[in-house]
């Protein structure tokens, strides 16, 4: 399914001539997408590239003339690239060894302006390494192997809020109107008088999107399936009412649990979907970190502690080493042949891209508590069925 070009995050790249911006987006994209020469003024009017750059999700970078133009038509040329700014959700200034100069400071001037969050990328830092009196990142886009990763891991960082914190956990996958189930089991889990903030924020969201929402427990799904006089347009359980609520509902109606709705919203689904399918890879012996975005008091049967970790075992059959780590700091990764993230409730996604970056970057696959379970019970295919996510 493709992402809307207006649900994108728009990224403008900026500079003078020959300071590399066309470099840079075709190393960052894997892509000659735009014209590279020592000739100034080659790249002309906005080149745009729409792409999935994981693990942000889809985004369009538009590539843009020379701020310091000095050709022919370079006026108008420098006209249409200062338009470009009405139109993107972060820019990106880059530099070369010479540093910043005024071209590039009516050009942050503008940007702090219009309150568009900016990355600074310092090129060409194998001739001479300019010092800033802002943050940036030094790099050359011709030898520098981890560009990619650097950059991915700054943008992260300026994300804008709107973007981070989509809007939409279910209502945007169904029509208005249409009939919702949750089913949100009464256990240990669940605190005595309340129930789980991410319950809580997917019925908020899908009374905000106009659907008809039933809330039940698994013991009473069948009934209430039954008194529904049509099917309901998708059904949400809690993870670990997975199996028995995917026996009760029929395989024509969407269904799928609220830690997967959050992997997609904090998160990167197709990331974790991937990583759960690590789960087969492990052997014994092997080490597994599951995260947990906050502290909490651990109770006799915890999900984290106790139901995965039982879990792993069962579908694997190996003797696994699982660690458990809370908190936002993130511990050294390195040994670990899976990770598993929690739902992530309590933190935002920028903090959870991140920790898919770094994990990315030290090749350990991740996958999150809903992706994981629903593996273990080989219902993974039903459950991200709805997001058209392949597996």
């Amino acid at each position: 399914m493709r992402a809307l070009k207006s649900m994108r995050l728009h990224i403008g790249v900026f500079g003078r001539t020959n300071v590399g911006k066309s470099s840079l987006l075709n190393r960052i994209t894997n892509q000659e997408i735009s014209i590279v020469s020592d000739v100034a003024g080659t790249t002309t009017d906005v080149v745009e590239k729409s792409m999935e750059l994981l693990p942000v999700g889809p985004v369009t970078f538009l590539d843009t003339a020379g701020l310091d133009d000095s050709t022919e038509l370079g006026v108008q040329r420098v006209e249409k690239t200062m338009k470009v700014i009405n139109r993107i959700d972060v820019g990106v200034i880059v530099c070369d060894n010479r540093g910043l100069g005024e071209y590039e400071n009516e050009l942050i001037k503008k940007l702090d302006e219009l309150k568009i969050p900016y990355l600074i990328v310092v090129n060409k830092c194998d001739i001479e390494k300019p010092e800033l009196d802002k943050e940036a990142l030094y790099t050359s886009v011709k030898d520098d192997e981890q560009l990619v990763f650097k950059f991915k891991e700054a943008l992260v960082k300026l994300l804008p809020d709107d973007f981070v914190n989509s809007p939409k956990i279910a209502g945007d996958l169904v029509e208005s109107k249409s009939t919702v189930i949750l089913v949100i089991p009464i256990d240990k889990e669940a605190p005595k008088g309340r129930i789980i903030l991410p319950q809580v924020q997917t019925l908020r969201d899908l009374l905000d999107s106009d659907c008809l929402t039933y809330v039940v427990k698994e013991t009473e799904l069948k009934q209430a399936l039954d008194n529904l006089k049509t099917p309901p347009a998708l059904v949400i359980t809690d993870s670990q009412a997975f199996k028995k609520v995917s026996e009760i509902v029929p395989d024509e109606i969407p269904l799928t649990s609220f830690s997967i709705l959050f992997a997609r919203l904090k998160g990167d689904l197709d990331e974790f979907v991937k990583g759960a399918q690590a789960i087969d890879n492990l052997k014994d012996g092997d080490m597994v970190l599951i995260l947990e975005s906050c502290t909490h008091h651990a109770i006799e049967d915890d999900i984290g502690r106790v139901k995965i970790p039982n879990l792993l075992r069962k579908k694997t059959g190996k003797n696994l080493v699982i660690h458990n780590y809370a908190g936002h700091d993130f511990p050294d990764i390195k040994d670990y042949k899976l990770i598993i993230h929690c739902g992530a409730c309590m933190t935002n996604r920028r903090e959870v891209l991140s920790r898919i970056l770094l994990a990315e970057k030290a090749g350990v696959p991740i996958t999150n508590y809903g992706s994981a379970i629903s593996y273990c019970l080989g219902i993974l295919p039903r459950a991200v069925q709805i997001f058209n996510t392949k597996i």
